[in-house]
């Protein structure tokens, strides 16, 4: 598997469609779907792959002069707990190292919820993420918004 930083556009938003429909589980609203391919195109974008397919993605935005968000990722199911997300994760954390960030934050569905999203919480702790703040009614009641922050510096 390689791991390789991905500058143009629509180059970003065909990589970004193909996992993310893949992942109905996780990105099976088509109108926030929609969202993240359009806007992966102006991220720091970073893509996996196995013999030439991308298996995987990342995708940053900064949200501040010195905050940077994993906005989104994906990895294909049969590329789950082998290596790709966190391989994904520490080129694009070196990257906002790099470009001068010094925090990286991430939203997620918070634990207890629903099992795939406590899988997701497990990854982001497992990265060294740490709890900041849940807002109950960021995106609807039924999914509560779990923040996590990393200090970078």
């Amino acid at each position: 598997m390689t791991v390789r930083e991905i500058s143009e556009s629509r180059e970003k938003q065909k990589i970004t469609r193909l996992i993310l429909e893949a992942l109905e589980d996780w990105f099976g609203i088509p109108e926030t779907r929609e969202n993240y391919i359009r806007e992966s195109a102006g991220c720091l974008y970073f893509a996996a792959y196995e013999n030439d397919r991308p298996i995987g993605f990342i995708c940053l935005k900064e949200t501040g002069k010195d905050t940077v968000e994993l906005h989104v990722m994906g990895v294909l199911m049969e590329y789950h707990r082998r290596g790709a997300g966190r391989q994904l994760f520490e080129r694009a954390k070196e990257a906002a190292v790099r470009n001068g960030y010094s925090f990286l934050q991430v939203k997620t569905v918070r634990m207890g919820v629903y099992e795939d999203y406590d899988r997701t919480n497990r990854f982001y702790q497992a990265l060294g993420f740490k709890e900041f703040e849940v807002f109950p009614t960021l995106w609807d009641e039924n999914n509560p918004c779990q923040v996590y922050v990393m200090y970078l510096k």
